[in-house]
């Protein structure tokens, strides 16, 4: 990628402000303004009732609250919306950004709801969410290999619409049915075929997006600069995507799902050391994960670290097995860790909701079965050296200090995404990453963040964050 292209990404940024003509922050016209001027820019009063909402609203609150998908957020000290518009169509959303524009308001675009810090729902100045909750449209096209998906609808509606036309085709994204195709995209977005297929970003074959002057654009008529940028960059810091048309991938009709945990008793150490070097290294029809935490040994006041490792197979058991017995033996899978079942059963499996193989599959599409267990601060970065034995026995001497809440996620990346420049999109992580690193703490037992527990948790985050730096790139995705 040339040095314009990342000038191009940095201004464009900046861009995406929608106030701009209009008075400061400390001058807003009411929210009743804002409404009339909706109601002016449209034929039907009613459907602006029906679709636009204030806090004199009886279900704003509800409204606001079901995409929050990260629960501490769910506070009455949140920065919350002067405005919801819940649009239908894309003449709708052009009205609902000229008017913000008009009266001076920020914008902020909510598909589903799951990025960390609260973005696309809250901000510390007076703003406008728009929810696009109603556009979440799919239509598949098996014969072609592709799928134009609007930006409101979730990923576990993506991958059950594929699997009612076909079981031998997916779309390589993530493990979260209940997270939104606008922002996701827009991120980058990896997941269980990360190691075949690359990021969501990369299957990303066209778009619909609409820039701040209301304007709706394709990638031919916006050009492979602005194309390249939306694909990573963050797709809402320069307009509004409305729709992503998806290159959708091989798989096979059964695939392999195993899991198995280890503690240090159990050599846990030399496992996971192990791991950094053969998994992102195996075949790319293999990704494996792993989950690790502490947790008191039985009832004593002894602490070890337990290590939950689960992967996928693009293939069977009999094939799997001997494949994972030759590169990671250490791991000892045995077929009774194992089960076949289709792609799609596997987003469910895998999806850490307790679904099991014999959940009916539509249950992944629907929001009101997945649960929210989403309650934590988050941080991310990215391995490219081995971690010695030595030093990781200090990380888990580091994580013993902490009161169990934490969390680490731990992603092999290798195969597909080796074949990629770190300019390929702007989505960097790629060549020579050996894993992503997710860290966590959480906050389900306590009844906010600010509690004494959590600030303690917070703290022991930030400094756990600290004490890896030696370890991890210097080019991260850390959410501060």
């Amino acid at each position: 990628m040339t040095k314009p292209h990342l000038v191009f990404l940095l201004v464009l940024t900046l861009c995406f402000f929608v106030s701009e003509g209009a008075s400061s922050p400390n001058d807003l016209d009411t929210s009743e303004d804002f409404l009339s001027c909706l109601q002016s820019q449209t034929n039907s009063v009613t459907s602006v009732s029906q679709l636009v909402f204030t806090p004199l609203n009886s279900s704003f609150q509800s409204i606001w609250q079901a995409r929050v998908n990260n629960l501490r957020f769910i506070k009455p000290s949140t920065p919350k919306p002067s405005v919801i518009v819940t649009p239908v169509n894309d003449t709708q959303i052009q009205t609902a950004l000229f008017c913000t524009k008009k009266h001076g308001y920020e914008i902020r675009i909510r598909s589903g709801g799951h990025d960390f810090e609260g973005v696309s729902y809250s901000a510390v100045v007076p703003f406008v969410m728009l929810d696009l909750i109603n556009m979440k449209s799919i239509d598949v096209d098996v014969e072609n290999m592709t799928a134009w998906v609007q930006a409101g609808a979730l990923l576990g509606e993506l991958y059950y619409s594929i699997s009612q036309k076909t079981n031998t085709l997916y779309f390589p994204a993530g493990v979260c049915p209940t997270v939104g195709v606008g922002g996701y995209m827009g991120g980058g977005g990896y997941g269980n075929l990360v190691r075949k297929y690359g990021t969501a970003a990369d299957n990303v074959v066209d778009v619909r997006f609409m820039d701040v002057n209301g304007t709706i654009l394709e990638r031919k008529s916006m050009g492979e600069d602005l194309f390249w940028a939306l694909r990573g960059g963050g797709a809402s810091s320069f307009g509004i995507v409305l729709a992503w048309k998806l290159r959708l991938v091989p798989v096979p009709e059964i695939v392999t799902v195993f899991r198995v945990t280890k503690t240090l008793e159990e050599n846990g150490t030399d496992i996971f050391y192990k791991y950094q070097y053969v998994a992102p290294r195996m075949d790319p029809d293999l990704i494996i994960r792993v989950q690790i935490f502490s947790e008191f040994i039985g009832n004593t006041t002894n602490k070890t670290i337990r290590m939950f490792f689960e992967g996928l197979y693009l293939g069977k058991t009999d094939t799997f097995l001997p494949l994972l017995d030759k590169n990671f033996p250490e791991l000892n899978v045995r077929r009774e860790n194992c089960e076949e079942m289709s792609m799609v059963q596997s987003s469910l499996v895998l999806a850490d909701q307790g679904f099991t193989s014999s959940t009916p599959t539509e249950a992944i599409a629907n929001q009101s079965a997945i649960k929210k267990l989403w309650n934590y601060k988050a941080k991310l970065d990215y391995v490219r050296t081995p971690i010695p034995k030595s030093e990781l026995i200090k990380i888990w001497r580091k994580m013993f200090e902490n009161d169990g809440s934490e969390l680490l996620m731990v992603y092999a990346f290798g195969g597909k995404m080796e074949e990629y420049s770190d300019t390929a999109t702007p989505y960097p992580h790629r060549a020579g990453v050996l894993y992503q690193l997710f860290k966590t703490v959480r906050f389900n037992d306590q009844t906010s963040d600010t509690t004494p527990a959590s600030l303690r948790r917070l703290a022991w985050l930030r400094g756990f964050d600290k004490f890896l730096e030696p370890y991890v790139s210097n080019c991260t995705n850390t959410l501060r």
